[in-house]
């Protein structure tokens, strides 16, 4: 069985996903193929001879007639559906619903003119505000529900030099629904309670447009956070093992300030590597982050309830152990590559595509 991936751009979430996806699914009996119409910093973690990057309608034609692909996985552009069939491509396709942050609701409702004849089902993660908009969308076509998974065999904690000072961490786009505001704010009042504490960033400056990068650069300044912020650019994926062990180790944590998430990969990452996680309440990331349990959940935009938790991550020794023990065990039972595979293929056999997915 041959599956194509296609997606916008290789940069963010969505490349994590596809590697974790070729990491589960990849076998004799299946051959996992990835197209971006975008090239990207992404780039650097994927397979080349299992990628392909073009938005050229020839080139795209070629390599569907040349791969005869039994399924293609179409995540978030509708556009590329009925794209894909102009050009010629008649097997099964699968429409993947993954984040979007704040303008998933205006997306769906608009993908509904284009792909409700054309495709052969419905994937999301278990996420309550994408599941309630794919059903109100999309009432008559098949739906599939399942977590994304991580293979912590190989993304794992690391034990490296401690650093000198705690560090929170943060992840993401210099965009509105990331709300970057937030984490500054909270750094800066943590700030004024120990002055040693240190801000990473890690991103890909490509991401923010540039008066989203004037505003960000503008509050750095008028918060007086230059010296106590670091900003990490495109580090490659294995590498971001290193920087959340050294993070967690430090006595710092993750902070998450998402408006709406549909999954949260940077999250579930930090939990496989020891580090403690301050979420706010963005939906995706309560799949695995539980309050009190395996992590921090706060409301959006609640500054003062932020400082609070943060400082109790940053004080209690005990409680960062407990929650970083408890999301290990958590991930362990519920986020594992053979229960996205089984689930994968009960979704194949549910659309008429029999062959197993099976290793041997």
């Amino acid at each position: 069985m041959k599956i194509l991936f296609t997606f916008y751009l290789a940069s963010g979430g969505i490349v994590t996903l596809n590697l974790q996806r070729y990491q589960a699914l990849q076998s004799e009996k299946t051959d996992c193929h990835f197209l971006y119409l975008t090239g990207g910093p992404g780039l650097q973690n994927m397979d080349p001879t299992k990628t392909f990057v073009t938005n050229k309608d020839e080139e795209i034609r070629e390599i569907i007639s040349k791969e005869s692909y039994d399924l293609i996985v179409v995540i978030l552009d509708y556009l590329f559906v009925s794209r894909l069939r102009r050009l010629g491509y008649r097997g099964k396709i699968i429409y993947d619903v993954q984040g979007f942050g704040m303008q998933i609701k205006e997306l769906l409702e608009t993908a509904k003119e284009h792909i409700t004849s054309e495709v052969d089902g419905i994937l999301s993660p278990k996420t309550p505000h994408l599941e309630n908009l794919i059903d109100h969308y999309f009432p008559t076509i098949k739906k599939f529900h399942f977590h994304n998974c991580i293979n912590f065999s190989s993304f794992n904690y690391q034990k490296l030099p401690k650093h000198p000072n705690k560090i929170i961490g943060w992840v993401g786009r210099i965009d509105p629904n990331k709300n970057w505001k937030l984490f500054l704010q909270l750094g800066a009042e943590i700030i004024k309670e120990d002055p040693t504490i240190e801000l990473w960033m890690f991103e890909d400056p490509r991401s923010a447009t540039s008066q989203e990068r004037k505003r960000f650069k503008k509050m750095v300044t008028n918060l007086n956070l230059t010296n106590n912020l670091k900003s990490h650019f495109n580090v490659p994926y294995q590498k971001m093992a290193d920087y959340y062990s050294i993070i967690g180790d430090s006595g710092g944590f993750l902070c998450s300030t998402s408006k709406k998430e549909g999954f949260g990969y940077a999250v579930l990452e930090a939990m496989c590597c020891h580090c403690p996680v301050l979420c706010t309440d963005s939906d995706g990331i309560k799949s695995f982050v539980l309050h009190n349990q395996t992590g921090k959940i706060i409301p959006d935009n609640n500054l003062q309830a932020a400082v609070e938790e943060t400082n109790k991550l940053l004080h209690d020794e005990n409680l960062r152990k407990e929650l970083s023990t408890n999301a290990l065990k958590h991930i362990k039972a519920n986020f594992t590559p053979s229960i996205l595979r089984e689930n994968f293929l009960e979704m194949l056999h549910s659309i008429d595509l029999k062959e197993s997915l099976n290793n041997g």
